[in-house]
């Protein structure tokens, strides 16, 4: 009896030696998978004509602990700017003309640093505004993925998304995600 009970806690000790030893590898490859996710960069880019692109921008930076920037028009929109009903609106006007890149203030002159950047905007006539293909075409892009989320009213944001992944296909495009 003496003998399958010193087999048993032997087997008992072996078997927890395992476990402990186990579980520090699993703990290196964790440290070793966080250091590597730490090293990757996340940056919300965001358009906010009125306030709630900015908050849904906010929320996402502090999901992914990221840093902001602010996509600036040269000549901020106004509320008559902003007013769809009106066809001689700016924005109206703007997202009429597909090539329209309204003006922005400065680029982003650390983007270089960043391997994912969220471009978000509100929609507009089904789309982003015309500003985001501007700030996309003021800055090198490549060897980042890019996901979208956008705010809306009453439309999805897969037809955004699909846009801009058509008009500028050279980009790593990941997710989407619309943030009411």
């Amino acid at each position: 009896m003496k003998h399958i009970t010193f087999i048993l806690a032997a087997c008992c000790l072996m078997m927890t030696a395992c476990a402990q030893k186990n579980n520090r590898n699993s703990n290196i490859q964790n440290d070793n998978t966080q250091n590597n996710n730490d090293m990757k960069k996340t940056l919300i880019v965001y358009f906010s004509a009125t306030g709630n692109t900015k908050a849904a921008a906010e929320k996402l930076a502090r999901e992914f602990n990221a840093d902001l920037y602010e996509i600036t028009p040269e000549t901020p929109y106004t509320a008559a700017d902003l007013d769809w009903r009106d066809k001689n609106s700016r924005s109206t006007v703007e997202m009429k003309d597909k090539s329209s890149r309204p003006a922005i203030k400065g680029v982003c002159g650390n983007i270089a640093q960043y391997d994912t950047v969220w471009i978000g905007f509100p929609v507009w006539w089904y789309t982003a505004p015309t500003i985001v293909n501007t700030f996309i075409e003021a800055h090198d892009l490549s060897g980042k993925v890019l996901n979208v989320f956008a705010t809306s009213g009453g439309s999805g944001v897969e037809g955004s998304a699909s846009d801009l992944k058509k008009a500028y296909l050279q980009y790593t495009w990941g997710e989407s995600r619309l943030m009411n």
